[in-house]
């Protein structure tokens, strides 16, 4: 059965990258490309980094470590994860993680099912470098995000 939509390669300096909250976002693959069954994005996350709690209900979130290690915290779980390491976390349960590193950047891929959660870091990041470190944390992004937290089916916890 086909989707009737075609396959889709992302090269190493390919995607879209955008700086918000102090991360770089690249998104790989749409949802748009997907017929809306996943997303993938690429965060670069700063040394001692990471976002408050939160709770996505719209979509599952899986995270792949690619650089690092993480501290994941998924409802009353806790997980130390480094390079290789995965941590799914279902719709619905409230998320936490940072960057373990005081010195180094985290490379991590962030798997949504089903996606749409890609187009919230394009709707309100500014253009960006994908792989580099993006500038230190804005309150106007915080601000962006709390606006498009209805639209995207998430909230702060």
């Amino acid at each position: 059965m086909s989707l009737h939509i075609p396959p889709v390669h992302v090269p190493p300096d390919g995607g879209e990258p955008v700086y918000l909250v102090g991360d770089t976002y690249t998104t790989l693959l749409k949802s748009a490309h997907t017929n809306g069954e996943l997303s993938l994005v690429e965060a670069i996350m700063p040394a001692d980094a990471g976002p408050p709690p939160h709770t996505h209900h719209g979509e599952s979130e899986t995270f792949i470590v690619m650089d690092g290690e993480l501290v994941i915290t998924a409802g009353d779980e806790k997980y130390e994860v480094e390079a290789g390491g995965v941590v799914y976390v279902p719709k619905g349960v409230r998320h936490s993680f940072r960057n373990l590193s005081r010195t180094k950047p985290a490379r991590i891929y962030f798997l949504y099912a089903p996606g749409g959660m890609d187009a919230m870091f394009t709707e309100i990041g500014t253009p960006g470098v994908r792989g580099q470190v993006g500038p230190p944390l804005d309150e106007v992004d915080v601000k962006a995000m709390a606006a498009v937290a209805d639209k995207y089916g998430f909230t702060f916890d």
